[in-house]
């Protein structure tokens, strides 16, 4: 892996963040690259039961079954390889695929209505809309703000709790009783031990394991919860094995395109609200790896959704099943600490090997159910948490919280009340009983809709009978930082900022502050401050800052004068004065990302100063 290095294609320089052990661009040594890899295929290679589970849906036979497997696993290797290697086809990230299930549904009534062949014309309508969204992101970031990413990640993984808890505990319903026709939960207690023990294991290592077993937390949990399901005779289907051949190469499907326009648009629609998910694993990944993230880089994400495209159209040609990031592999990510993209070139590597082998990849079908659970408890803990911390990165008002919280409570009511969406239209109905793309919609409407009452540009004017003007100032900008929806350190640091100018144009002998002004866009943040009076020397005050690398030490204040003198000693007074007016262009200077001051004429002036966001 050493060697790939002068080949991959360079990644944009970051600060490495101190929590990870193995950074992005760092190979792992040979042994814990092999046990990452490891972990990351024996993780993804379990949700290979998404393709299981619509076969057994569309009821087809086992050799009909394992060929979509291999397939499947050779369009994995191939997303998650392009995706590690970066440069125009990739996002240079250890991003691991798997097969997609939001197209479990769809994709089964296509092969059950059409045959198997139709699966060929899934795939590359999936791959088509992904291909056509990659080229647009670095256009489209306005639509996709933390807030709404952030509100989709925490969806994602609020929906795999139900399913994952049914696993993990080995949920069936029972009758209650003839007489009242209800139906009773039950757990199965060797299920709740396997899924327990599974992660269990995953949370003690990746917790207090230390650098060296924090490595190993997933792989412990998973084999610990085989062991488990061995002893207990929770492991069946072994007798399958033996006529499996250890290598060979995968049947292609042959191909039919004949799907009705209904099962067109329903895989269109969630291919594209699919894009939202790939989005925000590919953010979320860009935010693993920089320690000074601040927004989204969407020209690697447009890079990252394109190489998604293009692994699902070349393997989607021979019948692959339509793929996704894996969740679960980025939560493994968090646990191991390490998100080196060698890793993911490793992990390709295997997930090709598995495909060429038929042994292997019937092997996968019998990993107990109580164990996936467990795995995805896991994942979900940590897209909950991850989609918090999005949104909690910016300030909100009424309507960001209205925004997400209606958003939220749309997708929970469609997951809690699944008979809301009977009566509808087949193919709308499939898309309106899904919390995941309700909750796309309804944030992405929201948004849209809310944007068109923001005032990108705001002002205020600055009157001492209405209270102290520091208090003024900062109401401003907290007011308007919640409306335009601005980062919360950008939003503290413009109010801190204005306070000191306030008190800068002061102390410089300026008159009254008259007017505030605000203007927002996703890449800056501006304010304005009209006063009475010349224009601040920020020139001057700036040259001293640099010139004395912003020490307070430097302001020329006579100590001796100054505790020699009476209180009320005028040339004292101006010597405290030149000095919070030096400190004050220091802390701007500090504060502001630019700053620059004019005269408007007619005695008024006006300092602006900038922030990046």
């Amino acid at each position: 892996m050493q060697a790939l290095s002068r080949w991959l294609p360079p990644s944009k320089p970051v600060r490495r963040p101190f929590e990870l052990i193995y950074a992005a661009d760092e190979c792992p040594p040979r042994g814990a690259l092999g046990l990452l890899a490891l972990q990351h295929a024996a993780t993804v290679l379990a949700l290979i039961a998404h393709v299981l589970a619509a076969a057994k849906i569309a009821g087809l036979s086992l050799p009909q079954t394992h060929s979509i497997v291999a397939m499947t696993l050779l369009g994995m290797a191939m997303g998650t390889a392009l995706q590690a290697w970066g440069g125009r086809w990739g996002s240079g990230t250890l991003l691991v695929f798997q097969p997609d299930p939001m197209m479990i549904t769809v994709a089964a009534a296509a092969i059950a209505s059409y045959g198997l062949g139709s699966l060929v014309h899934v795939s590359l309508i999936a791959a088509g809309v992904t291909l056509c969204v990659g080229p647009l992101m670095r256009h489209l970031r306005a639509l996709f703000p933390p807030t709404v990413v952030g509100t989709v990640v925490c969806m994602g993984g609020l929906g795999l709790v139900e399913p994952a808890m049914r696993n993990a505990l080995g949920i069936h319903e029972a009758s209650a009783g003839a007489a009242t026709g209800l139906q009773t939960l039950q757990i199965d207690g060797i299920s709740a031990l396997i899924s327990g023990a599974t992660l269990a294991s995953i949370v003690v290592l990746s917790v207090w394991g230390g650098r060296r077993f924090k490595l190993l937390g997933v792989l412990a949990g998973l084999l610990m919860g085989l062991l488990i399901a061995a002893l207990s005779d929770r492991l069946l289907g072994l007798e399958w094995l033996h006529s499996a051949p250890w290598l060979a190469l995968p049947q292609p499907i042959a191909p039919s395109f004949n799907l009705g326009p209904e099962i067109i648009f329903a895989i269109v629609l969630i291919a594209t609200l699919n894009q939202l998910d790939n989005i925000g694993c590919l953010i979320v990944m860009d935010k693993t790896d920089n320690a000074d993230w601040r927004r989204a880089d969407m020209q690697m994400v447009g890079r990252g959704i394109r190489a998604n495209g293009a692994s699902d159209f070349l393997s989607g040609l021979f019948g692959s099943f339509p793929t996704a990031p894996s969740s679960a592999n980025i939560a493994l990510v968090h646990a191991t600490g390490s998100s080196s993209r060698y890793i993911g070139l490793a992990c390709a590597a295997l997930l090709l090997l598995v495909a060429l082998s038929p042994l292997l990849t019937m092997a996968l079908t019998l990993i107990p159910q109580a164990v996936l659970g467990a795995i995805s408890l896991y994942a979900a803990a940590y897209l909950i948490v991850s989609g918090i911390e999005m949104i909690a990165t910016r300030a909100l008002d009424s309507r960001g919280i209205f925004m997400v919280g209606l958003s939220l409570c749309a997708g929970l009511a469609t997951m809690l009340m699944p008979g809301l969406s009977q009566g509808l239209p087949e193919g709308v109905a499939m898309l309106a009983g899904d919390g995941f793309v309700v909750t796309g919609v309804c944030v992405m409407g929201l948004n849209l809709l809310f944007r068109l009452g923001t005032r990108l540009r705001a002002s205020c004017e600055l009157d001492p009978r209405l209270g102290p003007i520091s208090h003024q100032l900062t109401a401003f900008v907290e007011r308007q930082g919640g409306a335009w929806g601005a980062r919360m350190d950008i939003v503290r640091r413009a109010a801190l900022a204005a306070l000191e100018a306030s008190e800068a144009i002061q102390a410089a002998g300026g008159g009254r502050l008259l007017v505030i002004r605000g203007s927002f866009d996703e890449f800056n943040f501006d304010l304005e401050l009209l006063h009475e009076g010349q224009p601040l020397r920020v020139s001057a005050a700036a040259g001293d800052a640099s010139a004395n690398a912003g020490s307070a030490a430097a302001v020329p204040v006579d100590l001796d004068a100054l505790m020699n003198s009476d209180d009320d000693d005028v040339y004292i007074e101006g010597q405290l004065d030149a000095a919070m007016a030096r400190v004050s262009g220091v802390l701007m200077r500090h504060l502001a990302d630019k700053l620059s001051s004019a005269s408007l004429g007619a005695g008024q002036a006006v300092l602006r100063l900038h922030f990046d966001h």
